[in-house]
């Protein structure tokens, strides 16, 4: 059981690791948060980290679109998050963060 699943996309394996090492280092600096579980960096093709309260799923395009998981937990919430910290979303992009319970927005100023 877990309170937040992440879903985010890169390019290719280089990129998929960069932001899986990109996040497990931040949650670790700014919430002292370390995974329980890591699998697929050799590949690159799909990580998943496991922080438990939060599971991150960072996938290549084609294997986003093979596993679909947006679509398995198309009934829970979703929270966007804002473009401070996101960057530029194109119009019609995948929600950013799918969160199983009700959760306050996240706005510019509690994202800080």
């Amino acid at each position: 059981m877990t309170d937040y699943f992440v879903i985010c996309t890169g390019t290719n394996d280089r990129q998929v690791k960069s932001i899986a090492d990109e996040v497990e280092e931040q949650l670790r600096v700014r919430a002292g948060l370390k995974p329980i579980g890591r699998e697929g960096l050799t590949e690159g093709t799909w990580v998943l980290l496991d922080f438990a309260d939060i599971v991150v799923h960072v996938f290549q395009p084609a294997d986003r679109d093979f596993y679909r998981l947006e679509k398995l937990w198309g009934d829970a919430p979703r929270l966007v998050l804002p473009e401070s910290v996101t960057g530029p979303v194109e119009p019609g992009a995948p929600a950013q963060a799918v969160v199983e319970d009700e959760a306050e927005p996240v706005t510019s100023e509690s994202a800080e």
